[in-house]
């Protein structure tokens, strides 16, 4: 079930082998610029270009002796490029080029979340169209409100998403940035116009300003991101789950043939997959925590951060990843019940009508504090006593002093809650 809404591609972003490709490239790219720059010989970036490689395997044999996984690699690189390999990474240290390639996939992270909640928000707003006049109860607290429909539920987390959208698109342009100015950002050892022709090419932007690494408010604003969207997904989940309560049951994830809800008890069907939506989002929150933490480093560097990054970067892209395709097919294919929210509409005795009698009785010059302790009264018989909240309000003297039988009646249905709907459509172009 979790492979079928993994992207594999996300995957493959955090594996070692895509990220020593992307810090060979980031390093090949140095080279052509200082070559380009006259700083090393054209002929030795075209074989740096033509023989750089390596081998996952050949790093962490190296690593077991270096205990540095960058000196490592260049070794590796440096066995298959041979005398040209001096010019590989000169000036530069390890964070210049990895910072670098973990912004790029950073990137390329984001990019992939992007398309899922595009994908989410398209289905969000076909189904917030289905069911736009679509009558159902709406809850405060948990207990029963006001007529709306069930339309807009889908609407109004059609236009999180969209929120959410923005959120990481600035979250990338935060993030799509690179760093080649040495081990404490002066440049010390290497050309400024490097960092520039590099960034240029790999689709950076340079920093103003680093330490040895680039700064991890950054990467924390991403990750702080992704909880927020993660949060998001829990929120629109926690409420199929709700929809999905025996009490209610307004809507319900779709059961498949042969699928079982329980091992003792064959009548369940549980919203196990809103469940699951719901636990990791609190990893993702988590995730944030940590992110936030790596902030702080000691003076122009220290290594605390990495170690966590290798944890939360791949774990909360992967599984924003997974809950978004998840969460959109739970909402494309959610059984939807219309008799049953018609029905919960009824299930208090038209209190739900309470405030436009409230009003309407206002209308006619009496004191707000009057009317409401008049409806009230009747209110509570329902509550406390289960007498029926329209005949009370019928046979009630204050009230039908200023109001007709038809007036009451009036009062008492559900499409004048209704009667803006289309225009709240008309915003989000629906």
């Amino acid at each position: 079930m979790i492979e079928r809404y993994t992207n594999p591609e996300m995957g493959r972003l955090w594996t070692d082998e895509y990220k020593w490709q992307q810090v060979l490239n980031v390093e090949m790219a140095a080279c052509d610029a200082a070559a380009e720059l006259g700083q090393i010989p054209k002929e030795a970036a075209k074989n740096i270009r033509a023989k750089a490689k390596f081998e996952v395997s050949r790093i962490h044999e190296i690593e077991s002796v270096t205990h540095h996984d960058l000196i490592a690699f260049l070794t590796n690189v440096a066995e298959h490029v041979g005398e040209d390999s001096k010019y590989i990474h000169k000036g530069l240290t390890s964070s210049d080029v990895e910072d670098t390639a973990t912004c790029l996939t950073i990137c390329e992270a984001a990019d992939i979340l992007l398309d899922d909640l595009h994908k989410l928000h398209e289905v969000l707003r076909r189904r917030a169209a289905e069911f736009k006049h679509t009558p159902c109860i709406g809850r405060t607290h948990g207990i029963h409100a006001e007529p709306m429909t069930f339309g807009l539920k889908f609407l109004l987390w059609s236009a999180e998403v969209e929120r959410d959208i923005e959120r990481l698109e600035h979250a990338k342009k935060i993030c799509q940035v690179g760093k080649l100015s040495g081990a404490v950002g002066t440049y010390s050892n290497i050309d400024p116009r490097i960092e520039e022709m590099v960034c240029k090419k790999l689709g950076l932007t340079p920093v103003r300003l680093a330490t040895q690494v680039i700064q991890r408010d950054r990467h924390a604003e991403f990750v702080t991101t992704l909880a927020l969207i993660a949060t998001s997904f829990e929120k629109f989940a926690t409420e199929i789950r709700n929809w999905q309560r025996t009490d209610i049951r307004e809507a319900e994830e779709y059961f498949s043939p042969g699928q079982k809800g329980s091992s003792a008890m064959p009548h369940k069907r549980n919203p196990i997959n809103c469940e699951r939506i719901s636990g990791m989002a609190r990893l993702v929150r988590g995730n944030a925590v940590a992110a936030m933490e790596d902030v702080t480093l000691w003076h122009e560097r220290d290594i605390s951060h990495s170690s966590v990054e290798r944890v939360i970067l791949p774990d909360s892209t992967i599984n924003v990843d997974y809950t978004a395709r998840l969460l959109t097919r739970i909402v494309d294919k959610l059984l939807v019940y219309p008799e049953a929210m018609l029905h919960n509409m009824e299930r208090t005795g038209g209190l739900i009508y309470s405030q436009r009698i409230l009003l309407t009785i206002v209308s006619k010059g009496v004191l707000r504090e009057d009317a409401y302790k008049w409806v009230q009264r009747n209110a509570m018989k329902r509550w406390m006593e289960g007498e029926d909240f329209r005949t009370n309000v019928e046979k009630d003297p204050d009230i039908t002093k200023y109001l007709t039988k038809e007036e009451i009646d009036d009062c008492f249905d559900y499409q004048y809650f209704l009667r803006h709907v289309d225009n709240i459509f008309e915003r989000f172009g629906l």
